[in-house]
This record gives structure tokens, C-alpha cells and sequence, in this order.
């Protein structure tokens, strides 16, 4: 069985591009962020011009490690600025990273008496580094067995969101139901895909 897909722009409705895309919208204004603000908060933690961040260490684990909590805080600067940096190269796994992070920070703040309200606020970005980690989860690609239209392609072929939404596929053989070719019209047929 012989595959092809071409893409071509619907006249009634083309298919939302990348720029336009919600979804794609959305996950470049995450991991952008996600990558900038991890960094920039983990280089302050070594120049202390934002706030003076040992405040932020509650004391009962400040107890329990060797060291000051000044020199925690170097610690805790250089694994945000490797975080934001998995995020920028690896967002699918990013994302859940800086999710642990903020968890972690969250248990911290939560120990101290008045920070509450900076929890919460971490527990946002929670929320928001998930929401990115499944947004680059996205697929990509048209795999094996995957449905568009009454077809199931079993042949990898490369469908991007921009473009791929509206593809025509001619096949020497099509089908309605597995296992029953059919030739002819019906053979090729425009299909829409969603993502």
C-alpha cells in the first residue's frame, strides 16, 4: 500500500497556523516563561537584588542542612537555573520538573507562618508548569493506526498542526472497515484531522 499525503489550504476554512494556534499560543508563552523566570530567580539567588531570599528557607530545614541558609540558597539558585534550562531543551520533561520544584517550595513556605499566600501562588505555577508539560505532549506526527476520516493510515508521515489539518490522501487501496480494500472513487479522498 502506497501512501501520500499532501496538504493543501481548505477555501472554506483553513486550519488554525501555529501563530494563530491557541494551543501552540499557549505552550510558547509557558515554556518562554518557564524557561526566563527559573533562571533569572535562580541567578538572583546569588546577587540577592529582587529580595534577600534566605527569609524564604523555613527554619525548621534550615536546621537540618550543613551550612547557612545563605549558602543553601546557592544550591537551590543553581537547580532553578537548571531547570529553566531543561525547560528551554526538553519541555516535556521540564515542566514536570519545575512542577516537583514548585512542590517542594510549597512545603517549604507552607512550614513558615505568613508566607501562605506566596504557597498559594506557587501552587499556581504548579498548575501552569503541568499545563506545559502536557501542552509539548501534543502530537506532532501521524503515527501508526492513526483514524483520520474513515482511513487508518499505518504509515508514519510527517503533519504538522499549521498545516496538516486539512490533508488530501491517495492511497492505491482504502478502508472502510479492516480488512476490506476498496478501489476506484473511493480510493482517494480529502479527509480533516483534528488535533
Amino acid at each position: 500500500m502506497t501512501n501520500t499525503l499532501t496538504s493543501h489550504q481548505s477555501t472554506r476554512r483553513s486550519a488554525p497556523s501555529r501563530r494563530t494556534d491557541p494551543a501552540s499560543q499557549a505552550f510558547w508563552l509557558l515554556r518562554i516563561g518557564f524557561t526566563v523566570a527559573p533562571i533569572l530567580f535562580g541567578a538572583d539567588k546569588f546577587a540577592h537584588v529582587l529580595v534577600n531570599w534566605d527569609r524564604y528557607l523555613a527554619p525548621r530545614i534550615s536546621d537540618h542542612l550543613p551550612g547557612t541558609p545563605h549558602q543553601a540558597m546557592y544550591v537551590v539558585g543553581i537547580v532553578e537555573i537548571v531547570a529553566g534550562l531543561v525547560v528551554a531543551l526538553r519541555p516535556r520533561f521540564g515542566g514536570y520538573l519545575v512542577a516537583a520544584w514548585l512542590t517542594g517550595i510549597i512545603v517549604n513556605l507552607l512550614l513558615i507562618p505568613g508566607f501562605y499566600d506566596v504557597a498559594l501562588r506557587d501552587f499556581g505555577l504548579l498548575i501552569a508548569a503541568v499545563a506545559l508539560a502536557r501542552l509539548a505532549q501534543r502530537p506532532r506526527r501521524l503515527n501508526r493506526h492513526h483514524t483520520c476520516g474513515e482511513l487508518t493510515m499505518t504509515r508514519s508521515a510527517t503533519c504538522s498542526p499549521s498545516s496538516g489539518t486539512q490533508a488530501s490522501l491517495r492511497t492505491s487501496k482504502s478502508f472502510d472497515e479492516p480488512g476490506e480494500p476498496k478501489t476506484g472513487p473511493a480510493a482517494s479522498r480529502s479527509h480533516r484531522c483534528s488535533w
